[in-house]
């Protein structure tokens, strides 16, 4: 495996992957490697893909009361993950590399990026699709590797390839669930055993939700009143949004369509901000 700290070296390390006729897919992450990563980098290699993993705390998707200061960085570890998942290049540039003095460009969807998260975290998708951008010119990846835990960033990264035709087929694999249901995050390592009891009452109230729509029920206001009342019953947690939205949009609706609705939430443990989603 190749690390590498270098816009240059590593357009010559992407060049002479795809010089050798392997197909090469890029997975972006934020470092904190985990399960959900390893489970993204196994389906690329299954198709026989180079796997680039880039492990990068991009400061443009912090808002200024965010978490970007504390965020998990674990860089040896990282490396210690990518040599076992047999990754072929871990890139892991500085901010200064990435995002040097006099940075000025950023890019914005404006729809699909709206709801949801982006009513609260106003820098997150923009600063994700400049970073990502940026990254996939650099790397010219023929595969963008996504998963399903980050829903909303799926529909948009979607939605900006379509809009500027990017050359890139983007895959997306399975959220990750630890044994308990608790959805696999670099933030979970912010949680008290006693934060974490507590969220796993929003996984119960996701698995009451397609309980529902299984037994008939297709209305939205009916799901989302039965898991904001489950989720009401812990005094740690605090609703920020539940809503049931379609899956390639992000615009709520009124009534379930089996497979192309899903449940969306996001909720505080006392100080720590989680998402999850179910598809219903």
């Amino acid at each position: 495996m190749q690390k590498i700290e270098t816009i240059t070296a590593m357009r010559v390390a992407a060049a002479e992957l795809r010089a050798s006729g392997r197909r090469v897919a890029l997975l972006p992450t934020l470092g904190a490697l985990h399960a959900g990563h390893a489970s993204l980098i196994r389906l690329a290699q299954a198709r026989g893909d180079a796997v680039v993993v880039s492990a990068f705390v991009n400061p443009l998707q912090f808002g200024p009361s965010e978490d970007y200061a504390k965020y998990p960085r674990t860089p040896s570890a990282d490396v210690a993950f990518a040599e076992r998942e047999k990754v072929d290049v871990l890139f892991t540039p500085t901010a200064e590399e990435m995002f040097p003095k006099g940075f000025s460009t950023q890019l914005m969807e404006d729809y699909v990026s709206k709801p949801l998260c982006g009513v609260v975290r106003t820098a997150l998708f923009r600063g994700t699709l400049t970073c990502w951008l940026k990254l996939m010119n650099i790397i010219q990846p023929a595969v963008l590797l996504m998963g399903e835990k980050d829903v909303q960033q799926v529909a948009v990264v979607r939605k900006a390839a379509q809009d500027l035709a990017l050359p890139v087929e983007i895959l997306v694999g399975p959220m990750v669930r630890d044994a308990d249901g608790f959805a696999v995050s670099a933030r979970n390592t912010y949680l008290s055993p006693a934060h974490r009891e507590e969220a796993l009452a929003v996984y119960r109230s996701l698995c009451r939700a397609k309980e529902m729509v299984y037994s008939g029920v297709k209305s939205a206001d009916r799901i989302v009143a039965e898991v904001t009342h489950i989720l009401a019953e812990k005094r740690r947690l605090r609703v920020i949004y539940i809503l049931l939205v379609n899956r390639e949009t992000m615009e709520a609706v009124r009534e379930v369509v089996p497979g192309q609705h899903l449940l969306a939430i996001s909720y505080w443990v006392d100080e720590v901000r989680l998402t999850d989603n179910f598809s219903l």
